[in-house]
């Protein structure tokens, strides 16, 4: 590590563990001489940093205890959400974020007060995350892209698709979109000349290539929205159409958000059509109506409704 202004910082996170650091070992870490360490522990304190040496066999260095950098000005809630925050972390798919968002939890604590250091505290103690399922992200993948996008520079990467299939891409990124179980990179893919979204845990041996271009109009506004929205394509969707026995206000009242698209009808009741991605999502809807129904379509709609109600008169015990 050759940078001195990053081999510092380097330094400086190593010695906020709570351990002594022997010169040798933070050598060794930051792949420079024992010299270079003794140099920079200098250059430390000359910052400000209350770096300890102690000799011996056992000896070496640590910063002291509580002042490794000054008290952070946070109030209660802003401390309760960085450290829930990185409690939480380790339910992102994401390799090795629980191992370290532990130690940035643990660092958070030594520069906290004392009143706000037993408050963090006790949620890193109470609190367990579920890991995510999944594959994990590749973090210094995330870091290319992010590095791309802030530069406006071009990268160039492997990517697998769902069939297994590998092709290397060209593009431009434009934002890295989490949606809690996956990571997805909204770019616009050079060879194909279009947006595209890709998903972040099938990408390998991601480059920027250090070429810088202008910014391009994105493909919408809410990029959030968008990438949730082409997903939401991708899936199998049925589109249903049924007549309700009553009429839409109060099909509406019982199905709330869900109740799709309602129109009333002269004779009486109503006729619903909606859309989802599974039979059994549209049969919950038809049931919350709480009223007689008759499907107009999908005929799989049909089918699954009888083999939902063979299921209940079963449970039942109802013999057809």
């Amino acid at each position: 590590m050759t940078d001195t202004p990053a081999r510092l910082l380097g330094l400086l996170s190593l010695l906020q563990t709570p351990r002594e650091w022997p010169g040798s070992e933070l050598a060794e870490r930051l792949g420079v001489s024992p010299r270079t360490i003794r140099r920079d522990v200098d250059r430390l304190r000359e910052l400000g940093y209350p770096v300890e040496a102690s000799r011996g066999v056992t000896g070496g260095y640590r910063l002291v205890a509580g002042t490794a950098m000054p008290p952070l000005v946070l109030d209660d809630d802003e401390a309760v959400a960085i450290a829930v925050g990185l409690r939480t972390a380790a339910g992102q798919t994401i390799a090795g974020i629980e191992e370290a968002s532990v130690r940035a939890l643990a660092k958070l604590e030594q520069v906290l007060p004392a009143r706000l250091r037993r408050r963090v505290g006790t949620i890193g103690t109470a609190t367990v995350a579920v890991p995510a399922a999944g594959p994990a992200v590749d973090p210094a993948q995330l870091t290319v892209f992010a590095g791309a996008i802030t530069n406006h520079e071009t990268v160039r990467f492997r990517y697998r698709a769902s069939d297994g299939a590998e092709t290397r891409r060209r593009a431009e990124p434009l934002r890295l979109v989490a949606t809690g179980r996956r990571w997805y990179l909204v770019a616009y893919d050079l060879d194909r000349a279009d947006w595209r979204i890709f998903r972040a845990d099938r990408v390998r041996d991601a480059q920027a290539t250090g070429g810088r271009v202008a910014p391009r109009r994105p493909p919408a506004t809410d990029l959030a929205a968008y990438v949730l929205d082409r997903l939401y394509d991708l899936l199998p969707t049925y589109r249903a159409v049924a007549v309700l026995a009553e009429p839409s206000a109060q099909v509406a009242a019982r199905l709330g958000a869900a109740a799709g698209e309602l129109t009333d009808l002269d004779g009486g009741g109503c006729r619903w059509r909606s859309q989802a991605d599974t039979l059994d999502w549209l049969a919950f809807r038809l049931l919350g109506a709480g009223c007689a129904f008759t499907v107009e379509e999908p005929p799989e709609l049909v089918a699954h409704l009888k083999v939902l109600a063979n299921r209940a008169a079963a449970a039942a015990g109802v013999r057809s």
